[in-house]
């Protein structure tokens, strides 16, 4: 799985653009948090959609960023969390053990 380190605020401005052509995954990871860490591996075990962008947000290191996420895409903050952003809006989001490939890949076809 490749994942792109979300780090600066200006790529969400990108992860916006690109929605509009392809859909955007964002993983909000809690480097403290064992659900968070379970969640992460476990979408590491699987396959990934080869038409979407995988996005992996440090919220501990990022904070004032993962607030910004939170804020511009309309969700309440949650660890671990995923979100799919399509056409520049999030059209889907889970936390905890919710969090599967599954359902990212039924959201983002």
């Amino acid at each position: 799985m490749h994942w792109i380190p979300l780090t600066h605020l200006d790529q969400l401005d990108k992860i916006n653009s690109l929605s509009h052509q392809k859909a955007q995954v964002i993983f909000k990871h809690s480097t403290r948090c064992s659900i968070s860490s379970m969640a992460l591996n476990r979408l590491e075990r699987e396959n990934t959609p080869n038409s979407t962008d995988f996005y992996l947000l440090d919220l501990i290191q990022y904070r004032a960023l993962s607030n910004e996420v939170a804020d511009r895409f309309g969700v309440h903050h949650e660890s671990p969390q995923v979100l799919v952003i399509k056409k520049g809006e999030c059209v889907y989001d889970e936390s905890h053990q919710g969090i599967t490939m599954a359902e990212i890949e039924e959201q983002v076809a």
